[in-house]
């Protein structure tokens, strides 16, 4: 008789666990989430100020944390200091010469020009006394050196008034206007550069996380903020492989969250192409209904208070 009893008894739990089971199953769990936006630094630089307390509410634009910026603006100073050399340069080049210089390189043409006619004479007296053997070889070619000297010095300085009124080379003006272009380009840069030491809120949000204080070094790309974002959260499930087949992006779904009678209606945003947990291929038979599948369900706006991390449960279909 109690080996009957003990054996209704394992078919009842048998029976319940199964019902149990078929019931889980056309569950699926998971939790309410919402966007999480990790800040990181991007120096290895000294914390400076965190302005906003943990757990505060901010809006995009939000300073969260300054680092030490000393040798970015040293940087972004000596790049300014490159353009305006650049741009005084070009401008030189474009603007042509004074007319002061012009007069200058004008009166040294005369002078050199009167030079030249006196070492030309000085030279035409020599070459006379030479051929009456007055004055030796070595005199006659000291005045004539003298005398090409001065033709040299000539034309050195119609040169120079030509180069004066013609203007720079087209070549020259472009080379400068490239310098210019370049010089702005790394002012920019090192601007967006010095800008990046102070880290901002990038959407509205929840300040969860502050991991370093002032004072701190921290090294390139570490997490120094991290914000959750005012948005309506979404639950994130894992579905049972047997209705993965039934579901398209679209769909809507019944939610259920926990400690609330009230459910939501939800519409399936996503669902993973590929199962978690173990792949197919390593599967066969009935080892395949433990295949999940990661989705998404959007709320309605209704559930935009709802705390995120709170466990979830979707009807299938």
């Amino acid at each position: 008789m109690r080996l009957i009893i003990k054996l209704y008894t394992l078919l009842f739990i048998s029976a319940l666990t199964m019902g149990c089971t078929q019931q889980e199953s056309k569950l699926a769990l998971g939790t309410l989430e919402r966007d999480q936006i990790k800040l990181t630094s991007t120096a290895n630089e000294i914390i400076t100020s965190l302005p906003i307390k943990e757990g505060s509410d901010v809006k995009k634009g939000d300073v969260l944390v300054t680092l030490r910026s000393l040798q970015q603006q040293s940087r972004l100073d000596k790049a300014r200091a490159s353009q305006q050399q650049a741009e005084f340069y070009l401008k030189r080049l474009t603007n042509g010469a004074r007319p002061e210089d012009i007069a200058e390189a004008q009166a040294l043409v005369v002078q050199n020009q009167a030079n030249l006619e006196e070492k030309q004479d000085e030279y035409v007296r020599f070459q006379k006394l030479y051929n009456k053997r007055v004055v030796s070889a070595a005199d006659r070619e000291r005045v004539l050196a003298q005398r090409d000297i001065a033709q040299a010095e000539l034309t050195v300085a119609e040169n120079k008034l030509k180069k004066l009124l013609n203007g720079e080379r087209l070549e020259d003006i472009k080379q400068a206007q490239a310098a210019l272009l370049a010089a702005k380009s790394e002012v920019q840069l090192q601007q967006e550069l010095l800008n990046d030491y102070t880290i901002k809120a990038t959407r509205d949000g929840l300040l969860e996380s502050l991991p370093f204080h002032v004072g701190d070094r921290v090294a390139s790309n570490n997490t120094v903020a991290i914000l959750t974002a005012h948005t309506v959260p979404y639950a994130r499930v894992y579905i049972p492989e047997t209705y993965r087949v039934k579901l398209k992006a679209g769909d809507i779904l019944k939610v259920h969250i926990d400690g609330l009678e009230k459910s939501y209606q939800g519409t399936l945003r996503w669902i993973a192409t590929q199962p978690s947990f173990t792949p197919y291929y390593a599967l066969s038979g009935d080892d395949r209904s433990r295949l999940v599948y990661l989705a998404e369900i959007d709320l309605p706006p209704d559930g935009q208070d709802l705390p995120a991390g709170i466990p979830v449960q979707v009807e299938m279909p």
